[in-house]
């Protein structure tokens, strides 16, 4: 059964109108009418579904019959050489799993039973639209991929830093990515989703309006990637020895804990250091700084998935951690850089259908489409179904098979036998004891493309997070969806999207529609399913409530001119080494600073080529002549304007007071985050205070877009 929601929400070809249909799982159908072109197959054969996959039953695995799906998929795959065609732009790192807590219970996987046991690990992370050249501080999903060199072969868990995703249908990952690039037409705007093309999708797949809560959260512009959390996305299945199977959600969380920047900050980070995510992880591993994440894992048995709210074969919700909480099993820190950019990180392939013997998948149709896709991927771009033998993918135990040649071989089996069975001598064999055991699960139901009705639900959970985050976070959520929706051309497309914030939250849909200039509220769009709106708040979706509540792993910049007190200096990098951080000595010469006992700060930056915009927060320490000097320089101005804008830690000396006057910073303006550095007490109290990162509260008073603007009763 399906119902009319909208008419003529596209450009219809000459003669044509369309007309979309919400069906029961609440997927959208986009039917021509008129004179309009049929969509077809490369064969020219007709499609009466391009929104769902062929199935075994509303929830079933999907078939391999699906000819549309696999030429959809095949043709996405290739569509670029050699880079990556999503998740182009990565940097990668060696590390090492171990694990603390055995899951024998659960699992037969040694890699998850054997306590103390130590995996060598590779894990690349990246941007999703961008292209390889694109910058590092894009608001976009970071890709969260990690290769566990088993003893019992390659595991990959092939993730996101966000724990749901856009689509909830493998079918529609080509369309979903063509929305979100450069518009084929004018080649731009990449690794930006803030055009047409991007949200008249979205508009039209309500599905993706739970991801478009995170995408357009802070959680889409990292501090680092040291400050990320890791999710499988997909749920799993771990199968113990005895065959008995228990769902499972893979979850990294950085120890470091969570942080990003603000928007305006991310925008100048592109410009000063397009490689500041690159950079940062490379100079913590090269200083022995090694960042490390808490494997941990959500359980649950079919009785909780057959009474949980949402379906967890839905890649579009989580399961909040009040409900399942995460079991950390174990911890990893990345300790090696890689030899060689190209060899390593650009070479390495992840599939989601390397599993080893105790993990297994579920008929989640977006994992079942991934599993099926991505060795086309590896042939498009590593040349050769010899892709494995590339070092970099390469498992770290013996390989034994009678696959052979190919382009590119780099082993060859000796002896006479290429095919099994064969009754030659040592030769390898199938082992029913240690081999690989595909979970048994029982599938029935009509051969069909549909979309379970249990997936229809696309508010519920998007209204959860957005109420889950502080008042400055969903401040900030408002802020992006007016940004990116204010470079959408089309009128319709604008209102399309706040009909459906208005599903999720009334307030932010006012603050978004007034933003944008609205005159009057667009309809609220229809529902599938009536959003609930009793989901209680969940603090693990919060950034700022999963800070560490340290200054550990950041950076301080400290400003110097010549004659600067040497002891509020020596103190300032005393305290953030002691703290496990790092500074950088910023100075109108690069060569840095003597200061008035006459020694030597060396200077790592020139203020010409350091904004404030790279450090977590700043101190300044300057000689009365050095503000003044300083006080009439615009980028030494720009430093200390733009630390105050971006609600950062400022730290000064006396002498540099009329240095911060000059740059707009008044005894008006002046709040707890602006702390006067007398001597070395107060040096220990600016440093213990770093912990709280930021003083979001000052962006209340800096903004335009905040209440006390828009309406300054309600601030």
């Amino acid at each position: 059964m399906t119902k009319t929601i909208a008419k003529d929400t596209g450009t219809p070809p000459k003669g044509a109108t369309f007309e979309t249909q919400i069906g029961e799982g609440g997927e959208l159908h986009q039917i021509a009418s008129g004179e309009g072109a049929v969509l077809t197959t490369q064969q020219g054969i007709p499609i009466a579904d391009d929104q769902n996959s062929l199935k075994v039953g509303d929830r079933g695995p999907t078939l391999l019959e699906d000819f549309h799906f696999r030429e959809k998929i095949f043709h996405f795959d290739h569509e670029r050489i050699p880079e990556r065609v999503v998740h182009a732009r990565g940097y990668g790192a060696h590390g090492t799993f171990t694990l603390t807590e055995s899951l024998e219970e659960f699992t037969s996987a040694g890699i998850l039973t054997e306590v103390g046991e130590q995996t060598p690990m590779f894990l690349r992370f990246s941007t999703v639209a961008g292209n390889k050249g694109s910058a590092d501080l894009a608001r976009d999903v970071r890709g969260f991929a990690v290769k566990f060199y088993t003893k019992e072969g390659n595991w990959d868990v092939v993730g996101n830093n966000i724990p749901v995703f856009f689509i909830q249908d493998a079918i529609k990952f080509p369309d979903l990515i063509h929305a979100a690039k450069q518009e084929p037409d004018r080649g731009f705007p990449q690794a930006q989703t803030a055009h047409d093309n991007f949200w008249d999708f979205i508009s039209l797949t309500p599905e993706s309006m739970h991801m478009v809560m995170w995408i357009m959260s802070d959680r889409t512009i990292p501090r680092g990637f040291r400050f990320v959390e890791g999710f499988g996305v997909h749920t799993f299945r771990l199968v113990n020895a005895e065959g008995k199977g228990t769902y499972v959600k893979f979850h990294f969380k950085p120890k470091l804990g969570l942080q990003s920047v603000a928007w305006n900050e991310a925008v100048k980070i592109n410009g000063a250091d397009p490689d500041f995510h690159r950079r940062d992880l490379w100079d913590a591993i090269d200083q022995g700084n090694f960042p490390e994440w808490d494997m941990g894992v959500q359980l649950f048995d079919d009785e909780f998935a057959d009474n949980f709210e949402f379906d967890v074969l839905d890649a579009t919700k989580v399961i909040p951690e009040e409900q399942i909480p995460v079991r950390i099993i174990g911890s990893f820190k990345l300790d090696r850089l890689v030899d060689n950019f190209f060899a390593e990180t650009e070479q390495v392939a992840f599939c989601t259908q390397n599993i080893v013997p105790g993990i297994g998948f579920t008929n989640d149709p977006l994992l079942q489409g991934r599993n099926f896709s991505y060795l086309d991927t590896q042939l498009k771009r590593l040349g050769s179904t010899n892709f494995t033998h590339i070092p970099i993918n390469a498992p770290k135990i013996p390989v034994n098979n009678y696959q052979q040649d190919g382009h590119m071989a780099m082993h060859a089996r000796k002896g006479r036998a290429n095919y099994e069975p064969n009754s030659w001598a040592g030769t390898p064999r199938e082992s029913p004891s240690k081999g690989y055991k595909h979970f048994p699960s029982q599938e029935t139901g009509r051969k069909a493309q549909v979309r379970s009705a249990t997936f229809a639900d696309h508010y519920s959970q998007a209204r959860q997070f957005f109420i889950s985050q502080t008042e400055i976070e969903q401040k900030h959520i408002g802020d992006a969806l007016t940004f990116e929706l204010s470079k959408v051309e089309r009128v319709d497309i604008r209102e399309l999207m706040v009909g459906h914030l208005l599903n999720i939250d009334e307030k932010l849909a006012k603050t978004v529609a007034t933003g944008l200039g609205f005159k009057a509220m667009p309809p609220k769009a229809k529902a599938a399913v009536e959003p609930r709106t009793d989901l209680p708040a969940s603090d693990a979706l919060s950034i700022l409530k999963n800070t560490s509540g340290s200054f550990e792993g950041r950076k301080l910049g400290i400003l110097v001119t010549d004659g600067a007190p040497a002891a509020i200096v020596q103190a300032l990098v005393d305290g953030i080494v002691a703290a496990k951080a790092t500074y950088e000595i910023i100075a109108p010469k690069v060569a840095g600073a003597s200061l008035d006992d006459g020694t030597l700060a060396e200077g790592k930056q020139k203020i010409d080529g350091a904004p404030s915009v790279l450090y977590d927060a700043v101190a300044i320490v300057v000689s009365a002549d050095g503000a003044k000097k300083l006080g009439k320089d615009k980028t030494a101005k720009d430093f200390v304007s733009d630390a105050f804008g971006h609600a950062k830690f400022i730290g000064f000396n006396a002498d540099a007071k009329p240095f911060l006057e000059k740059a707009g910073i008044e005894d008006e303006d002046m709040d707890d985050g602006v702390i006067a550095l007398g001597g070395k007490g107060d040096v220990d109290t600016f440093l213990k205070t770093l912990g709280k990162l930021r003083i979001w509260d000052r962006e209340l008073n800096v903004d335009l877009d905040a209440p006390a603007f828009e309406d300054p009763e309600a601030a």
